[in-house]
């Protein structure tokens, strides 16, 4: 059996009086026990009347605890973090998901929230409101909050997913933006200004910078690969991407001046250019990160970062006529769509056809052609409308000019044509008139 009470809040005038009380403004709780188990949890309602309803609602169906397991936030997310480490996600996967752990957590326990069930489609979207993520990263965290109420749901912890009901915020998405030549050349020259201006500590890493930046560009590698770059990958001029699913090693051509700009890099260590292999890659990463920023600044290169060097050696190569298709297994993307979401606008070919189309349909446009001076050709081609002639004299000089005339009706008659005019050659005014409008 449930009761239903009043938790009176600490501002309550009626608070010393205790359960008894019922004519206030406190939240509605109930405690008792139902299908063999004990509960007590609020029911989110201030409204005695509903609150009864919901009570009778539960103890007809019986279903409250027989399809809800209480389980606290904590340990719900104790056990989704496992199995994300047993499905082996990536480390900045995971990464993500430790953080949207910390930040629920915080959220549930500043709000009083004690179990996943308290998490309603209102406590949701106030906990998305707090998000200060950019368009595309609070979406990319709305799908892994979805995941994580799914997986919950799966085990009987939440009777739905309330992340559902959230619409993902709109995104726009920004045009590539490749580095441009001059923005290169003041790249690779400002990379002698950034060694000179470095300390005495920091000077091999000036020295390095040059052969990351030329590695970035002329490899199509995202930062954490160009950092990770190691000896074993590279044989004469040819560096190593990685290994299809099929099997098929997929390799790249380095130019020579890139080649001979990694033999002058002093490497960390023996097989590694960029960093000793030990430690987090991440944090490597992000040091290497600040060193660009640092780099742009001084090559006066606004909004540059290392992604836009990638995203240099895709859009040249399609400028160059290289099919998208190539350069997307050059970028090691899952799918060709991936590709075409981002470079489509880049691909030379597909421009050139444009226009093609253009050209072709412009020149079949009649204002086209009369602008042009060709609508006198264009109109030359076709036949008068009738062209036929008599000789029968029945004017005073010559023959009679205006025959269609005498009876237009047995003329233009269609049951008539093609017809025989009198004391005149053969005459068909239907080949006629199909001619000139094929003309035209």
């Amino acid at each position: 059996m449930l009761t239903a009470y009043r938790r009176h809040l600490k501002n309550c005038r009626r608070r010393d009086e205790g359960r008894s009380y019922r004519n206030c403004r406190c939240p509605i709780w109930v405690d008792g026990i139902l299908g063999g188990a004990e509960i007590r949890e609020s029911l989110k309602v201030r409204d005695w009347q509903r609150a009864q309803e919901i009570i009778r609602e539960w103890e007809i169906e019986n279903r409250r605890t027989s399809q809800l397991t209480r389980k606290s936030t904590q340990e719900a997310w104790k056990e989704f973090l496992a199995d994300i480490e047993a499905r082996k996600l990536n480390d900045s996967t995971a990464r993500k998901y430790k953080l949207l752990n910390r930040q629920m957590e915080e959220f549930a326990q500043r709000r009083g929230l004690r179990v996943l069930a308290d998490f309603d489609l209102s406590k949701v979207s106030q906990f998305r409101s707090e998000w200060k993520d950019g368009p595309r990263s609070s979406a990319k965290k709305l799908e892994r909050l979805r995941a994580f109420f799914r997986f919950a749901q799966k085990r009987k912890w939440v009777t739905e997913n309330p992340a559902l009901d959230l619409k993902a915020p709109k995104i726009t998405l920004c045009p590539t933006l490749p580095f441009g030549r001059e923005e290169m050349v003041r790249i690779l020259a400002a990379t002698d200004q950034y060694k000179e201006e470095m300390p005495s500590h920091g000077m091999e890493n000036g020295r390095r910078i040059r052969g990351l930046v030329l590695l970035l560009r002329y490899s199509g590698m995202r930062i954490g690969d160009g950092v990770n770059f190691s000896t074993d990958r590279l044989e004469g001029n040819r560096l190593f991407l990685y290994t299809q699913k099929t099997g098929v090693p997929v390799n790249t051509i380095l130019p020579g001046f890139v080649l001979s700009a990694l033999e002058a890099t002093p490497k960390v260590t023996d097989k590694f250019f960029f960093w000793s292999g030990r430690g987090k890659l991440e944090s490597i990463v992000r040091s290497w990160q600040t060193r660009l920023r640092k780099l742009f600044k001084l090559a006066n290169v606004p909004n540059g970062h290392a992604h836009r060097f990638r995203d240099t050696f895709a859009v040249e190569l399609l400028l160059a006529g290289v099919p998208i298709e190539r350069v997307s297994i050059l970028l090691g993307h899952q799918s060709v769509r991936i590709t075409e979401k981002h470079y489509a606008p880049w691909v030379r070919s597909r421009q050139e056809q444009l226009e093609a189309d253009l050209a072709n349909a412009w020149s079949r446009d009649p204002l086209v052609l009369s602008q042009s001076g060709v609508h006198q050709r264009y109109t030359e081609r076709c036949d008068p409308t009738t062209h036929s002639s008599s000789t029968r004299k029945s004017g005073a000089r010559g023959g009679s000019r205006t025959h269609m005339r005498k009876n237009p009706r047995r003329i233009l008659s269609p049951q008539r044509l093609p017809f025989r005019h009198p004391g005149s050659g053969s005459t068909n005014l239907t080949n006629t008139r199909t001619h000139c409008n094929t003309g035209s």
